[in-house]
Formats: C-alpha cells, structure tokens, sequence
C-alpha cells in the first residue's frame, strides 16, 4: 500500500532542506530547483536545464552541470561572515582570505573565485610547481597573498621569489627547517628579500577522516625546537624580519568546533612567542578545516558539522584576540585557506540509471507442475498463510527451504527451473514480511538485513573511480537523490552501481539523519523513460582526483549563469566535451593513428581472403575511426530530456 506523498514529503525523506543550504529545493513540478544565490526569485529547474544541455549542446550523460553564481555567492559568503565578526568584536585587523588551488585548480573555478574575491583581496594558495605557476599568472592584486605550501625545491623557491620582485606577496611557508636555508640561499642569488612563513606543528588533533594531517605526527610543520632554530638562523642571516606568517593546518573537514578552537588558540600562542622573540610577523594563517554539512545533520560526525560559518568565523576571531590580548601583541591579518567550503556546492553530477537489477519485481507468478518437488508446494503454504502475526516464523521457515533447495540443487537433485520457483517465492515472502514491519518502532535486525538483500541495483551510466572517488577510497557521504518525479513515492530500495567491470564501482551508503543508509529510495524505472539521479556538493577535489580505472574518462561539463534578460533567467555560458576514447587511450601511449592503420591493415587483409566484402570492410572501419571520436561513455539514441 502506497503511503501519502507529496513535495515536503521528498524534502523530508532526502533532508534537502537541511544539506542544501539554501541553494537546493523541490518545485512544485517534483524536480530539484536551485537558487544560486539563495534567492528564491530566481530558481532554476534542473530538468529544463538538463533538456537544453542536451538538446541545444548535445552533451550525453554523465554530466557535471557548475553553477557560477552560486561560486561567487560562496566566495561572497565566507568573507562577509570574517568582516561581520571582525566588526561584532572590534578586533583591530582584518581578513585576508585565500583559495587553496589543489582543492579544484580547474581554470574557469580558479578564475571566478579569484573575480569574485577581488573586492576582498582574496589571494590564493599553491602546493606545488604547476599550482604556483598557474597562480602566478592569474593573480593580479597586489594587495592579495599567495601562499606556497608543500615541500619545494630551488626551482619552486625561484619562480615564487619572481613573484615577489612582480611586487606580489608571496609567502614561502616552511615547511621542515632545511626549507629555510634553501630559500635563504636562492634568495640570496635572486636578489629579493623573501617573505617567509612557518608552520608550526600543533598537539591539538583534528577529528574525522582527515585527523591525521594535524597533531604531533603530522606529515608537515616545525616542531618546537625547529621554530626556535629557524629564529636564530634567521637573526642570524640579518632577516628576522622577513619571518612574516605563522601557518598550521589542523585537518581537513573538520567536524567538531571544540577541535577549531583549541587549534587556533594554540596556534596563537604561538605567534604572539614568535613575535616577541623580535619577528615583525603580520599573518596568522588557520588553515583549511571549516568544513560542509553533507549528511544535514549538523552534529559532529565525519559527514557534517556542528557549527556554522557565522560562529567558525567568530569564534576564530575571538581567540585570536583573546590570546593577542592577554600576551600584548599587536592582532594579525588573519588568513584562511578554507577551499572545501568555497567549492563544494557549486558542482554537481547528473547521472542516468538505465537497468534495475531486481530480487523480486512482485509480478511473477508461479506455476507449480508434476516434476516439481515438495519443497515448493512447502513454501507456497508459507506464503499462503503468511500474516502479521506469524510472519518471524514463516521468514525462518522460508529460509529452511531455501537453504534445503540449495543443498539438493548442489547434489544435482534438484532442476534449475524448480530452484527459480523456490527462490522467488521466497523473495516474494521476503518482500512482504519488510513491508509487514515497515513504520514499527522497533524492526528485528534479520529483517533490516533481509531489507538491504531485497534492494534493487540501479545500473548507472558512470564510473565511481573517475568521478565519486573520494566515496570509493574514504567513504565519504555525498547526498544523493533523483532531480525529477520526487511529487511520485519512491516505492523501491537500492543501491547503484558503474559502468566499471569492478566490484567496487558501486554507491551502497547514503546520507541520513540519525546514520548511514544503506540503500536510496528511488522510482521505479519507466521503459522507454530515462531517469535521472544527481550527486550534490561535488565540488571540491573529486573534479581532480578522479582515475582512468576501465579508461573511463572526464565527463561532459556545463557551466550556468543568472541572466534576468534571458527568459528563463539563466544561460549555459560555456559546454567542456568530456574525454573521447582516443583522449583516454593517448593517456596510456596508444597512439589513435596507429591503432587505425592496425586495423586497416587487418580490415585489407579480411577482403584479401574474401571473409569482408569491400563495402562491408569500409564500413566496419569507418565505425571503428568514429568510436575513437566518442565519449567513453554508454549513449542511448532515442533518449530525451524531458
């Protein structure tokens, strides 16, 4: 029995209102809608973009559709929230804010960050070679930072001091002592005065996936020794002051406000030492960590937070000041390198599921025969007297029989059509007694397992190792839901899996309030309908991190903006065709020339021998040379948005 269902029904069930931060809702038409700058007056529906991506551009699926504005309204966002606490507690500096590139060093993102913090002196962050040369070129404000992290070698030292001679303020963050006398020497031969950073290794530990990229045995930092080490050997090369930043970074994703603040407050004790030991220190710099709510639950676990923007960034200024105060120092322009929370909504993966792998579809109907065992006569009695109130015990009886059937099936005792009988008839049991417990307070855990057994697998037209890999290597939750029909109920449970030829291309845990899901409502598939499901908050590091596992490649982009002259009050700005087969084969040294002229010769010899006929040989080859244009990808003709 279908139960009642409407709009804040779905809203509800995929807690959109909680995890889409303003920007994420169902209209009345059952689609997702989304509001780029949080104003409700200017909502776009997905569907309708998704028809024009299609139709007008002819980008197949998978999709990763970018919403510039709602960029922009987040780099808006972030520094709005340190102005506003720097004013609320009169601390006597201000915020400099930057964006770490390796968070997403896509030009068209990099760049609308950089246009958009412009009015704030945003600067940017760069953790290697290519990461700096690229920020080099696209930072233009004088009075905005770049920060070099990571290890480096002479070459890196050397195009950040180019930097500073452009009049750039460029700090080299040291990241182990012998950083230090390297950039002292190579500044030495440049000729420039360098601006120079530590980052100091705290005892405060960050919490969640990332916990290990902070504390005492983190990868990175000066201990206690080597910062006092580092002051001596800096006096003592006339350049204390050019020791400018204390840096540190307590995790990425961080869950928990209590970790933040007692990161920052030590990390300002430390440079209120450090600049009483003679250093004209400017920056104190916390870090990444502020973190996203994926799972909408605002609490402390790995998948959200317990705390807003507003009250990360007061709290930030607070102890800064409070810890300046108390030791008479002078407030520092504070800086940020939260990426995380710049990008992550901005981008999202539009997928199709085109299959459903399915227990029990509850329309087959079973007809016993003569040369049917008893076994199957045994558990039509089980489903024909099962009830509510015996339906613990029929479950075990079924499962006896199953079990029964398996032992003869493998003695060679029993045919396959007689095991199909038995095993759907017990999927059908199985499928009732789920339905028998849904809505009760408490549900026995072998039914919550028969529930997970009873899901159904939706095949869908992606590769989880390209484009959700931080699911697949940490667990990371993302929210996941369909963008159309969610004014329908979502009468089935799955899971979903890739295109992939690999086990672990699959999606098995989703968001929820109170825990981990382990399988998704979704509709059921419609034949000849598509049906679309998108992965939200994908912005942050899973455009870059994504592998080639099966040559699957980088997948079809649409970049959108507002436009109040435009009818519908939006546009497609720019379309990025994904990776065809010959752009993913050249990754790994096969060249798409010498594949053809392979085939070619191989396609010759075939009409030599009369197994091909000319025409038939031309064709196959012209296929072939047209498949290495392709997506990589699955296309089905014939399908539309709609």
């Amino acid at each position: 029995m279908q139960q009642p269902w409407d709009i804040p029904s779905a809203i509800s069930l995929y807690n959109i209102d909680r995890w889409g931060l303003g920007y994420f809702t169902i209209n009345e038409r059952g689609n997702i809608s989304i509001c780029p700058t949080q104003n409700p007056a200017t909502p776009i529906d997905i569907m309708e973009l998704v028809a024009e991506a299609r139709t007008e551009y002819g980008l197949d699926f998978p999709m990763v559709i970018r919403f510039q504005d709602l960029l922009r309204h987040r780099v808006e966002t972030i520094n709005k929230a340190f102005i506003a606490a720097i004013e609320e507690a009169s601390y006597k500096n201000v915020y400099r804010g930057v964006f770490p590139i390796k968070v997403n060093q896509l030009r068209e993102v990099v760049e609308e960050i950089m246009d958009a913090g412009a009015p704030y002196h945003f600067g940017i962050e760069a953790g290697s070679k290519p990461e700096l040369l690229a920020a080099l070129a696209i930072h233009k404000d004088a009075d905005s930072l770049i920060i070099c992290n990571g290890y480096k070698d002479p070459l890196f030292i050397q195009n950040a001091l180019l930097g500073r001679k452009l009049g750039k303020r460029v700090i080299l963050v040291v990241e182990k002592l012998e950083e230090l006398f390297q950039i002292l020497a190579v500044s030495k031969e440049v000729g420039v005065e360098p601006m120079i950073g530590v980052r100091v290794r705290l005892a405060a530990k960050g919490a969640g996936k990332w916990a290990t990229s902070g504390g005492e045995n983190a990868k990175f930092g000066l201990s206690t020794a080597d910062l006092v080490a580092a002051s001596t050997a800096l006096k003592a090369a006339g350049l204390a002051h050019c020791l400018k930043l204390v840096h540190f970074h307590v995790g990425s994703q961080v869950p928990d406000i209590g970790t933040i603040k007692r990161a920052v407050r030590e990390a300002a004790r430390f440079y209120t030492k450090i600049a009483k030991m003679g250093h004209a220190l400017e920056y104190l710099d916390v870090g990444g960590g502020l973190g996203v709510d994926y799972d909408g639950s605002r609490t402390a676990f790995e998948s959200s937070t317990n705390y807003s923007l507003h009250e990360y960034a007061r709290d930030i200024v607070w102890n800064i000041m409070d810890v300046c105060d108390s030791e008479k120092v002078a407030h520092p322009t504070i800086v940020s390198e939260s990426g995380r929370a710049l990008v992550a909504h901005h981008s999202m993966l539009i997928v199709e599921a085109f299959g459903a792998i399915e227990k029990d579809s509850g329309s087959t109907v079973v007809v016993p025969s003569e040369s049917d065992p008893k076994l199957l006569a045994d558990i039509l009695d089980v489903l024909r007297l099962l009830s509510r109130q015996n339906r613990m015990e029929s479950l075990h009886d079924a499962q006896q029989i199953k079990e029964q059937s398996q032992s003869m099936f493998d003695l060679g005792l029993l045919e396959l059509e007689s095991k199909a009988k038995i095993e759907t008839i017990y999927w059908q049991i199985a499928r009732t007694i789920v339905e028998f417990c849904a809505g009760m307070k408490y549900v026995p855990e072998e039914v919550k397992q028969l529930e997970i057994a009873l899901c159904d697998q939706y095949v869908c037209n992606f590769s989880v190792f390209q484009s959700l890999l931080d699911h697949w290597a940490l667990g990371q939750l993302f929210p996941v839901m369909p963008i159309h029909r969610l004014n329908e109920f979502p009468e089935r449970n799955t899971t979903l899996v890739d295109i992939t030829c690999d086990s672990d291309g699959k999606v098995d845990q989703f968001i929820d309030l109170n825990d981990v899901r382990e399988t998704l409502p979704l509709h059921k598939l419609k034949p000849g309908e598509p049906y679309y499901i998108g992965f939200f908050i994908m912005g942050a590091y899973q455009d870059i991190m994504g592998d080639l596992h099966n040559l699957f490649g980088r997948v079809n982009e649409a970049h959108v903006f507002l436009d109040e002259d435009e009818e519908s009050g939006w546009y497609i700005e720019e379309t990025i065709e994904g990776s065809t087969i010959a752009d993913v084969l050249s990754m790994t040294q096969w060249d798409k020339n010498e594949l053809t002229r392979q085939v070619k010769a191989q396609v010759d010899a075939a009409i030599k021998t009369d197994r091909l006929k000319p025409n038939e040989a031309m064709k196959l080859l012209a296929n072939y040379e047209r498949g290495l244009k392709g997506y990589t990808y699955l296309t089905f003709p014939g399908n539309s948005a709609k």
